[in-house]
């Protein structure tokens, strides 16, 4: 499905290791980017420890504001693994034991070898709609508009390839890319203020970075009007080219 409007989302990142610095957070770029191409603007994250009411409360909070929430973290075998729960409570539903759940494990793990700790992966609140694993098996879930996965990237990824047909889809932001090497950002950081006022359909960014070989910036522009993003572009073309005729002094 695809829609004109803006379609909004925000992750919430669950897990003491990310906080902590154990492990790194990867996913978030990946949603960001994997969204981007359904046009779905991903507005906020939030990153919250492995405390049911840090969980639920940040949940709420995003689920009423943004049209999706992705979750990743905390729907594992072990006692911290508590995401399903707090989502559960968050809603206000029961959770228990969920067969279809247990029929995917059974894909995987032996009846004998499902053991308690392994039948916590088919604990689902009620009403929700499970979402496949290709990886492990052991299935993610979608409830309202909260998209729930694993924090294990490979399967994180597995999870929101069987979740994309869910998500409304919004209109793709363009991008176009402009480069300013060894212009400093003060030389043209008026000028720019001035294009974006011009084009308020169009945001407009400058991204440096700095090296041995010098200053390398990139202004980026977005913008869902592919004429607005043309007509802002060519001005910012336009700008470095006599910026560049002239020198560009600190």
């Amino acid at each position: 499905m695809e829609r004109e409007e803006i379609v909004t989302a925000a992750v919430l990142v669950i897990g003491d290791e990310i906080l902590s610095g154990r492990t790194q957070d990867l996913n978030t770029n990946y949603i960001a980017k994997y969204l981007g191409e359904l046009g779905v603007d991903l507005r906020e994250v939030r990153v919250v420890p492995d405390v049911e009411e840090e969980i639920v409360a940040a949940l709420n909070a995003l689920r009423s504001r943004y049209g999706y929430v992705f979750t990743t973290g905390g729907i594992g075998p072990t006692h911290d693994d508590i995401t399903a729960d707090a989502v559960a409570k968050a809603f206000g539903v029961p959770i228990g034991e969920d067969e279809r759940a247990i029929a995917m494990l059974l894909e995987r793990i032996a009846l004998q070898d499902l053991n308690p700790a392994r039948r916590r992966m088919a604990r689902i609140p009620r009403g929700a709609d499970l979402i496949e694993n290709a990886i492990s098996k052991a299935p993610g879930f979608m409830i309202g508009n909260v998209i729930v996965m694993a924090g294990v990237p490979i399967i994180m990824q597995a999870m929101l390839d069987a979740a994309a047909g869910r998500i409304v889809k919004g209109v793709k932001v363009q991008v176009a890319t402009v480069d300013a090497h060894n212009i400093p950002e003060g030389r043209y950081a008026a000028d720019l203020e001035r294009i974006a006022k011009e084009h308020e359909r169009v945001t407009v960014g400058s991204y440096p970075s700095f090296s041995s070989a010098g200053v390398r910036n990139q202004i980026v522009l977005r913008s869902r009007d592919g004429a607005e993003l043309e007509a802002a572009t060519q001005k910012v073309r336009k700008l470095i080219v006599e910026l560049t005729a002239n020198g560009t002094p600190l």
